[in-house]
């Protein structure tokens, strides 16, 4: 996304919201006109509208948070402060607070100089392409309501926004936590404050790692992004498990009582084969994407049960729940849909979820994990100085040709462009050769990096 004098270069949106670095390409202004396009887009008709903002604790949060409510507010949208929360919550508190609208100020998982401007609908799922590009044509749009005196929108505090979501979170599973010791890392992010207090209340013995965060601090060295530091962590202080975060905690990722690391298709793999069991898992299926592990895909063939494969993103999954009639789908970064509950990947939910099963298994979650084989798998992230023509680019596709006649019949691979980051992603995986997976990856991240590369 390029933003240039008020004029929109390319497409606003991306997989995730609109993001860029924070003053430089996600802007005051623009905030401000996307505060306007998305209170009237999305509450077209009402005349005075009431959104939520939340936000994660970066720093340039609160320059981006006054412009949204100064563009909601002057089309005669009324702004409910949700303060620092996780996305999850913002997306549940759309509808239990009945507001049109939610907005979330968040880049994730991204650098802290990163930011983003999330859009929920009235029914807390996130918006189609069809309302955002809607949004985006009336950016700085004349015709946009101009109410004066008694009819400007007001601000208001959500005070009880945390609580709220924390009663949500602890209703949604029937867990008694005590004797269980879990090591927890907040990525200095939104959770910092809830995650630790659901367990807490739950009866768990909870050791908290980066949970004070500054505003510069957030996902540096922690959290889902850097795993190694829970892995290091739960071994040394003898937990019984580990869970990460990402920055706005609608991730997460575990590890076990010997440091191995438990992703999302593993968290996926133990949920959505616990629910089969029970015959709780509506027609035998989950949601996952390509970039999932083949073992995923085994392991549930194996048990009756299949995997509803979909393009890389969260916002793919739930539109593949939502066409299958189904209630769990997710990715191995840990973004996990329990779709009974909430609208969106929810990070403290999930691993909630995980320990009931767990408690449910009586076993180490070192055993559990086994539910699921593990294909050799290799992603490689090379930076790059543009995405835009690298699927065009004839040596790229060549190499590409290439690693897919050398994996093949077994392997696979795949190459994308990130939705929010400026990297080409190159991932292949080989059920029993991890050398030549090595090879083959590292040969096409080379030329993709000589054709883009920074």
């Amino acid at each position: 996304m390029r933003y240039d004098g008020g004029v929109v270069m390319g497409r606003l949106f991306g997989t995730d919201g609109v993001r860029g670095v924070a003053n430089v390409e996600l802007t005051p202004e623009l905030a401000f006109q996307l505060g306007q396009s998305g209170a009237a887009v999305l509450a077209k008709n009402t005349p005075q509208p009431k959104i939520l903002i939340g936000k994660d604790p970066r720093l340039s949060g609160a320059m981006l948070e006054a412009a949204l409510i100064a563009g909601i507010t002057s089309v005669g949208g009324d702004v409910v402060l949700l303060d620092v929360v996780p996305t999850p919550a913002v997306a549940y508190l759309t509808k239990v607070l009945q507001a049109h609208a939610s907005i979330m100020i968040s880049a994730s998982h991204n650098p802290m100089e990163d930011n983003g401007i999330k859009f929920f609908a009235g029914d807390g799922f996130k918006l189609t392409d069809q309302v955002e590009d809607e949004i985006e044509q009336s950016l700085g749009s004349k015709e946009l309501p101009r109410p004066i005196g008694k009819h400007v929108g007001r601000v208001y505090q959500e005070k009880q926004a945390l609580e709220k979501y924390m009663d949500f979170l602890i209703d949604c599973v029937n867990v008694d936590l005590r004797g269980l010791h879990i090591a927890l890392d907040c990525a200095n992010g939104a959770a910092y404050h809830c995650a630790p207090q659901v367990l807490e209340r739950l009866g768990a013995k909870v050791s908290v790692i980066n949970a004070a965060p500054t505003g510069v601090n957030i996902n540096v060295n922690s959290g889902s992004t850097h795993p190694d530091v829970m892995q290091d962590y739960v071994v040394d202080v003898g937990a019984d498990i580990g869970i990460t975060h990402d920055g706005d905690a609608d991730r997460v990722l575990a590890v076990d009582e010997r440091g191995n690391l438990v992703d999302g298709d593993h968290i996926l793999a133990i949920c959505g084969l616990d629910l089969l069991a029970k015959n709780k898992l509506p027609n035998k299926k989950i949601v996952s994407t390509v970039y999932s592990n083949g073992g995923l895909r085994q392991g549930f063939q194996q048990a009756g049960g299949e995997v509803v494969l979909t393009s890389a993103g969260d916002r793919y999954v739930l539109e593949a729940m939502i066409e299958h009639d189904l209630v769990l789908g997710g990715e191995q970064s840990g973004h996990i849909i329990f779709l009974d509950h909430n609208t969106t990947g929810d990070g403290v939910l999930t691993a909630l979820k995980l320990l009931e099963v767990l408690l449910d298994k009586g076993v180490p979650l070192s055993e559990l994990a086994q539910v699921m084989p593990v294909f050799p798998q290799v992603l490689t992230n090379v930076r790059v100085d543009t995405k835009d023509g690298w699927d065009q680019n004839v040596r790229i596709q060549a190499a590409i040709k290439k690693a897919e006649s050398l994996l093949a019949p077994d392997g696979r691979i795949f190459v994308r462009a990130s939705g929010t980051e400026s990297l080409i992603r190159v991932m292949g995986e080989h059920p029993a050769n991890k050398q030549l997976l090595d090879e083959v990856i590292q040969a096409v991240a080379t030329v993709v990096q000589s054709e883009q590369g920074a």
